[in-house]
């Protein structure tokens, strides 16, 4: 039963005490009240049904409400909900770290539990820092990509790149060094800096999105360039912190972008879609190399962070859940047949001429429309209502349209999304 009313209603009590994420509450629209989740499908209190383009913020891959996750978890809520996870340990933590060292990148051997995904960065920061400090090498330094993006703890924003989110906050960062990401072209130039860079400063550390900068406009890079740069960080004892908060889990076609490059990563971030969109959670995996650093007598060099829901049984138990569908043949054929779709699209609007830099990898497709705006956000916030006023949520960036869809999204309705973003580009 769908009540209009009601809609109404929630929205002035909305605005009455809740402050949200990335919204400037002055010149910001309404939120919109959604009533339930299935699937693909999101519906608001008036009944109406929308196709959610981007799995929630590239969290719910398998799909809302999906039966088997929160049977699970449901099971796990009537054995243990929650426990501190220092001094204690549980079955859904093992069981997880276990199956995700199976399809982690190679090397990775233990896990820290964390909250979030700048929490998940944050820790792989301070692991790169520390495990230098540890060693007593004077490496302070961090390198990242220009214009990525890592989260909004203050570790995770000093190694991001885009000061539109970090401007007020930029005088109490930590150290960092930026190089350009390499595009195939600028390979030779990208490395000859980096070289140059390691010779000037004592780096610890660099943090990097493999393969997809996704705050950044879903902007790709190349990976054999990607590569060189990882090499030549390790010839370097440089920690090589991979985010795989937005692109891990299936999202590139791999388990994880790292796969598509042969240097791999000493640190793996972790969040978003490894708890399915269900509940909270991140991870911090490091190979044993990072953690013989801080295994010592010394109580001073352990690696002493925690929060107070690290390991959540019930987090884990979804965790676990979600890895099961992701590693199943079903999931991987649905991975695939969107990718073929996806490609697909890409190639047929490739010369359309309002269509720039289309792109494809995995489950993501993206490209910039070539249209002229008076004002950044302008563009946008025309896209996202003709998406929404056409059964689709997407969440343009500036001029940048992506979509990101549940593994679970049927041939019919991921055709209905690009039938959409056709109709955009004769609409703007």
């Amino acid at each position: 039963m769908y009540d209009i009313n009601e809609e109404g209603s929630l929205k002035k009590r909305d605005q009455d005490h809740i402050w949200h994420p990335l919204t400037q509450h002055k010149t910001a629209s309404e939120m919109l009240p959604v009533k339930s989740s299935k699937g693909c499908i999101l519906t608001d209190h008036s009944g109406k049904e929308y196709i959610d383009g981007i799995s929630s913020w590239y969290t719910a891959v398998y799909g809302h409400c999906n039966e088997y996750i929160t049977g699970k978890v449901a099971a796990q809520m009537q054995e243990l909900d929650q426990i501190v996870f220092s001094g204690f340990t549980h079955k859904p933590a093992i069981d997880l770290a276990e199956a995700l060292v199976k399809i982690l990148p190679e090397g990775q051997q233990k896990l820290f539990f964390n909250d979030n995904g700048s929490t998940a960065t944050e820790i792989g920061i301070k692991m790169a820092l520390q495990y230098h400090f540890n060693q007593g090498n004077d490496r302070k330094v961090m390198l990242a990509f220009e214009e990525g993006f890592h989260g909004d703890t203050f570790g995770a924003m000093s190694v991001s790149g885009l000061s539109v989110y970090n401007g007020a906050f930029e005088d109490h960062f930590i150290r960092v060094e930026r190089i350009p990401v390499p595009t195939g072209e600028n390979n030779a130039e990208v490395c000859e800096l980096l070289r140059s860079k390691i010779s000037e400063f004592r780096i610890a550390g660099f943090i990097y999105e493999p393969l997809i900068q996704g705050a950044a406009a879903m902007k790709f890079h190349d990976a054999e360039g990607l590569n060189e740069i990882l090499k030549i960080c390790k010839e370097n004892d440089i920690v090589l912190v991979a985010d795989e908060v937005m692109t891990g889990f299936g999202k590139t076609g791999s388990y994880f972008a790292s796969d598509h490059v042969s240097t791999k990563p000493d640190v793996v971030c972790m969040s978003k879609a490894l708890t399915a969109g269900l509940l909270p959670m991140g991870l911090t995996s490091c190979s044993q190399k990072i953690f013989n650093a801080f295994y010592s007598e010394k109580i001073e060099k352990g690696l002493f962070h925690g929060h107070t829901y690290t390991a959540n049984p019930l987090a884990c138990r979804a965790a676990l859940a979600g890895l099961e569908l992701l590693v199943s043949d079903q999931i991987q054929l649905n991975i695939q047949r969107i990718s073929k779709s996806n490609q697909e699209f890409a190639d047929r609007f490739r010369d359309h001429p309002k269509v720039k830099n289309i792109r494809s990898l995995g489950v993501i497709l993206a490209f910039e429309l070539d249209v002229q705006i008076e004002r950044y956000g302008g563009l946008r916030d025309q896209l996202f209502r003709y998406f929404m006023e056409n059964g689709v949520f997407l969440r343009p960036l500036g001029n940048t349209i992506y979509i990101l869809p549940p593994y679970v999204i049927s041939e019919e309705e991921l055709q209905k999304v690009h039938k959409v973003l056709e109709g955009s580009l004769s609409e703007f």
